[in-house]
């Protein structure tokens, strides 16, 4: 998209399976937002709304993303959002493939056909250290009621395995173990049952975001920790609010497949952009 003048903004709107995007397109611009702007962007009555904001920059010959959270916090990384601007950049230039830069590293992006999209979200950290926690302990089994298992996928997750996904009061549950201790840097929760041979139910509450309908890194996270336990195989079916995910634990990576929607195009104007 190209602004309609100097001073304004344009933007695309993009959801995978529901878990919504604002994506800035800066590849040909300079671009570098304040908290306080991504959190009005974010604001669903007065913005536009979304549970991450990613910027698309070019450094050198990488094309870069950095992603945001509704409360204006960084986020290490976002599945569906790479997914969703890979689908944008595939279409763009014709191709069936495509390398991202993230905090991650290099992630790999390929068009399945069917309107289906499939990205590397690369190796899960499983050491205490690199997820991070605030201590030394095993990740398998945090020393935490219901005994979650936790994981690093660029950013930190905590997964719950519990008999029903759906009778766990996720707003007050997440919103209480986002914030527990042994994880300094916040977690994303999730609460998962099995509910047949490697298919999951999955719900989830974000860090900095609240409850989202998906999460293409926690899908991953879940899909890890249940390997981890004996749960399922390396290769499972992920069901959340807004739909499935398929998700493949490789050799070279945690892969995750969906469905991408390039819903809208817009622009914020100057007056907007500067709080009036």
């Amino acid at each position: 998209m190209k602004p309609r003048s100097n001073s304004d903004l344009p933007f695309m709107k993009m959801h995978g399976l529901g878990n919504d995007f604002v994506v800035l397109d800066a590849r040909t611009r300079d671009l570098s937002l304040e908290a306080r702007l991504i959190r009005r962007i974010a604001d669903r009555h007065t913005g536009v709304g979304f549970d991450q904001l990613a910027i698309l920059k070019t450094e050198g010959a990488d094309l870069n993303l950095t992603f945001y959270n509704a409360d204006g916090s960084t986020s290490g990384a976002c599945g569906n959002a790479t997914r969703c601007v890979a689908r944008y950049l595939m279409t763009q230039s014709g191709k069936t493939q495509v390398t991202l830069t993230t905090e991650r590293g290099k992630l790999q992006a390929s068009d399945l056909g069917g309107g289906l999209t499939e990205v590397n979200l690369g190796a899960p950290q499983l050491e205490w250290q690199n997820i991070p926690l605030a201590r030394d302990m095993d990740s398998l089994l945090l020393p935490i009621e219901g005994t979650p298992t936790a994981t690093g996928m660029g950013n930190p997750h905590c997964t719950f395995f519990v008999p029903d996904a759906e009778a766990i009061d996720l707003a007050v549950q997440g919103a209480a173990m986002e914030h527990h201790p042994l994880f300094p840097n916040r977690t994303n929760v999730q609460f998962a049952s099995v509910i047949g041979s490697d298919h999951l139910r999955m719900r989830v509450w974000e860090r900095g975001v609240g409850i989202t309908l998906a999460s293409g890194s926690s899908s991953c996270a879940v899909a890890v920790a249940a390997v981890r336990r004996g749960l399922t195989g390396s290769k499972v079916e992920i069901d959340l609010d807004g739909g499935r995910l398929m998700i493949d634990w490789r050799a070279d990576g945690v892969w995750m497949t969906g469905p991408t929607t390039h819903v809208f195009d817009g622009h914020f104007t100057a007056e907007f952009l500067r709080g009036d």
